[in-house]
């Protein structure tokens, strides 16, 4: 990757992004949490992309090359860290859950960034506590490198609702199903159902923060209903998607 940005203080800000708007590929020095208030948020990044709704954030660590993109009208809070300060000792990005009251921490501290008191010190202090409590959530899908791999992804990220086998995809691409699903799980760290799974998670999430209706979505990412597709999203988020769409 060439000419990438380089800026080394990580800021601390909210910022607005409209529907499809994009901050180009960077990096920090510093550490980064990134939290969207409204609407959808993903970051991309050489090993994969996170997509993150409005109850989780997604730690970016220093030195990272990533880039954003709004999925809906964008409220983005930027809550930028020292190297040295590490709640979770984590190195990769990684999507953490936002309760309520960090939320509401995040939201005061990028409120007024430039703001220097001891009741500022605290609150910081205050939101390293509640990040070192936030539980880690696998939103992560993985970027393939093995061609065969890639060209396989490429079909259903361009078509989640694509129901074919790994054997009729693989017909497709020219290897074997074995194959294939050895490396899925050697290249990606997860199986194939699995990362499907996920990306059409990842995929129903922009279409919601687009305000598609939840039937619609279920469709479009390759449900066999609405109800199944209910289901799967209440486990990996914790509320409907109904509810989803009416943040």
């Amino acid at each position: 990757m060439t000419n990438i940005r380089h800026t080394p203080v990580a800021p601390t800000r909210t910022q607005l992004l409209a529907t499809g708007g994009e901050i180009d590929a960077h990096r920090h020095d510093d550490h980064q949490i990134v939290y969207a208030g409204r609407g959808v948020l993903a970051v991309t990044t050489g090993s994969g992309s996170w997509v993150a709704p409005g109850n989780r954030a997604i730690w970016v660590p220093a030195g990272t090359v990533h880039a954003h993109q709004a999925h809906g009208e964008l409220e983005l809070h930027l809550v930028g860290l020292p190297a040295t300060d590490n709640p979770l000792g984590l190195d990769v990005p990684t999507v953490l859950a936002v309760r309520p009251l960090l939320r509401e921490l995040i939201i005061a501290y990028t409120r007024t960034p430039d703001a220097d008191s001891p009741e500022r010190t605290r609150l910081r202090a205050v939101l390293l506590d509640q990040l070192r409590a936030s539980p880690q959530q696998p939103m992560h899908l993985p970027a393939p490198a093995a061609p065969v791999l890639s060209a396989l992804c490429g079909i259903l990220q361009a078509d989640p609702a694509d129901n074919r086998t790994l054997a009729e995809l693989g017909r497709h691409v020219g290897a074997s199903d074995r194959t294939l699903s050895r490396l899925f799980r050697s290249d990606l760290g997860m199986t194939f159902p699995q990362w499907r799974t996920q990306l059409r998670l990842q995929h129903a999430l922009v279409l919601l923060a687009e305000k598609e209706p939840v039937t619609a979505v279920a469709h479009r990412c390759g449900w066999s209903s609405a109800s199944a597709f209910i289901d799967v999203f209440r486990r990996a988020f914790g509320h409907t998607p109904g509810s989803h769409a009416a943040d």
